[in-house]
């Protein structure tokens, strides 16, 4: 029994170390699937910014108190260029899903959550928008 248990590992381990690293260098698909992921943060992060600004603002009570005016509504403009933003970062982390599956198809190639996650919370948050705004 031990001896067919250490057969089958020694099989699977000589398996594993024929598989030896084909790819010379990082090819062009990889490089532009890195650059999307990268500008989809990066108007993201501009997102959030914005999001900052276009929000209604907080009614605390101090601000009452004082009888400061507090803007109850979205920003229009600012909103448009928010919504802008969102569908560029979405679009863009999904460009860079579609360039990594048809790139990638080994089974220990990185699945790249955080491009899923972006693109999960952009969607999350246009549809927030759309609701909030209409």
């Amino acid at each position: 029994m031990k001896m067919m248990v250490m057969k089958q590992h020694s099989a699977r381990h000589n398996k594993l170390e024929r598989r030896t690293e084909r790819r010379k260098t990082t090819d062009v698909w990889s490089y532009i699937q890195s650059s999307l992921a990268v500008a989809s943060w990066l108007i993201f992060l501009i997102a959030l910014v914005m999001s900052y600004y276009a929000a209604p603002d907080k009614d605390y009570g101090l601000l009452r108190y004082y009888n400061v005016e507090i803007r109850q509504l979205w920003l229009t403009p600012l909103t448009r260029y928010l919504y802008i933003f969102l569908w560029l970062s979405a679009l863009g982390s999904y460009f860079a899903l579609i360039t990594d599956k048809y790139r990638s198809r080994r089974r220990n190639d990185n699945p790249h959550y955080h491009l899923i996650f972006l693109l999960a919370v952009n969607i999350f948050w246009l549809v927030y928008i759309l609701v909030k705004t209409l």
